[in-house]
């Protein structure tokens, strides 16, 4: 045995484990920061754990982190929550359901997949008694979920459709009143898909089968002109569409990430005339000019010291800019909700790392009869929100570690960089052990 070659080896182990441990204890080590207003916020929870769980809950916690109020229902994704003027909660939930239960064309599935029943519910706040539904069947839970629904000041409910790649209005009595489908507007033929998807694109953008995940029509927003506005995120463009069905606006391109890339939940302020995106494939939430569609800003990490977790974003999913000026981002995948003032700084931040809780989307709202509307289109101030970009290195380990979250087995602290530590560590274990049986 070679006895200098076995003690560097031994140092490698020590020295390796020991920046693992102090890898996972300062990522886990976080503390809430508040402001001094009184403030809650309303959030839904795709799921606490991973993807692909069914656990998913509606929640008001106060600006200490306190859990107010809370909304579930068994076997569950839970997507877009907001308060309604009245002070009930509207709710958009997907349940999974199994396949006995199913409507009899869903029942024979070759995989034995459950289906998934879409619930647009609205909810008495003290009750939390289901006061008015519109639902309906869909193939599986997977990209067929219910995502957004908006209450209309006509008493309509606007409805996102993933599932069947359409947006719709339905009345109190849930007749459909408005329906735009994706397949006649932008499919493959259409005046649309031939004048804005690149040429060699083509097949990137088709539809794929029947239930295939095409369009994933994420959001929907009543704009004040009347006109709705679509979040289409497998085309990475946000559409302004007409009562009539006409397609007035584009904005971002296919395929062209420098804009958008796979995002949630666009809000288009009218009084600056910028449309705030959370850019959740770049990591980042961004702001465009809605006329000529620079990108004014993005921001994409907080400013070191702010006690949140890792400093970056990682597949942001909402993006509200307050009355305020300050901006509330849900972090999907960082499990968290930050609000953001005008210079980057965290004023306020809900961390649920513990509970590994995928937070689809949050909002600002009073529980004194007073209302906020779920993304106010006028703020107290024109600024945008301050560029904080990642250098070149850590965008790309930023994508790594996104792509290391889909690993569910692997603790939220394990990033690149630890990950090559423990492969590192168990690499000079086994030469150590090699040595030592000589």
């Amino acid at each position: 045995m070679d006895t200098g070659r076995t003690t560097v080896l031994v140092l490698v182990v020590l020295l390796s484990t020991s920046l693992l441990a102090g890898v996972a204890y300062s990522s886990g080590s976080v503390q809430e920061t508040t402001t001094t207003d009184e403030r809650y916020t309303l959030f839904g929870v795709q799921a606490d754990g991973w993807f692909g769980y069914n656990n998913g809950y509606a929640a008001v916690v106060d600006e200490s982190g306190n859990t107010v109020w809370n909304w579930s229902v068994p076997n569950s994704r839970v997507f877009d929550t907001e308060q309604l003027e009245n002070g009930n909660i509207l709710i958009s939930v997907a349940v999974s359901t199994p396949q006995s239960e199913c409507p009899t064309y869903y029942q024979e599935d070759q995989y034995d997949r459950p289906c998934v029943e879409n619930r647009v519910v609205e909810v008495d706040y003290e009750s939390k008694d289901v006061v008015w539904e519109y639902s309906w069947f869909d193939a599986f839970p997977n990209h067929h979920e219910v995502h957004d629904a908006d209450r209309l000041d006509s008493g309509e409910t606007a409805i996102a459709d993933m599932g069947n790649h359409r947006a719709f209005t339905v009345d109190q009595s849930g007749t459909i009143t408005w329906e735009w489908n994706a397949s006649d507007h932008i499919s493959r033929g259409t005046e649309w898909f031939d004048e804005h998807v690149p040429e060699g694109s083509e097949e990137e953008f088709a539809r794929n089968g029947p239930e295939s995940d095409w369009t994933h029509l994420n959001d929907i927003d009543h704009l004040e002109n009347g006109n709705f506005l679509l979040s289409v995120r497998n085309y990475d463009v946000t559409l302004e569409v007409a009562r009539n069905e006409t397609i007035v606006e584009t904005y971002g391109e296919p395929g062209n990430h420098s804009i958008m890339n796979e995002q949630h939940n666009p809000n288009l302020l009218e009084n600056t005339g910028t449309l705030v995106v959370a850019d959740s494939g770049n990591d980042r939430i961004v702001e465009i000019n809605a006329s000529t569609q620079e990108v004014i800003s993005e921001y994409g990490s907080v400013p070191p010291g702010s006690n949140v977790g890792d400093p970056s974003l990682r597949w942001p999913r909402d993006a509200d800019r307050l009355p305020n000026g300050n901006t509330l981002i849900t972090d999907s995948r960082r499990f968290r909700i930050l609000e953001v003032a005008p210079n980057g700084t965290v004023v306020w931040s809900h961390l649920r790392q513990e509970e590994r809780s995928l937070v689809y989307e949050a909002d600002r709202i009073r529980l004194d009869g007073e209302y906020l509307p779920e993304e106010p289109s006028v703020a107290d101030t024109d600024d945008s929100l301050v560029t904080r970009t990642n250098r070149p290195l850590t965008d790309l380990y930023a994508t790594l570690d996104s792509y290391l979250a889909f690993v569910p087995f692997l603790p939220t602290w394990l990033g690149p960089l630890p990950l090559l530590v423990a492969i590192g560590d168990l690499g000079a274990g086994l030469l150590l052990v090699r040595e030592l049986r000589r």
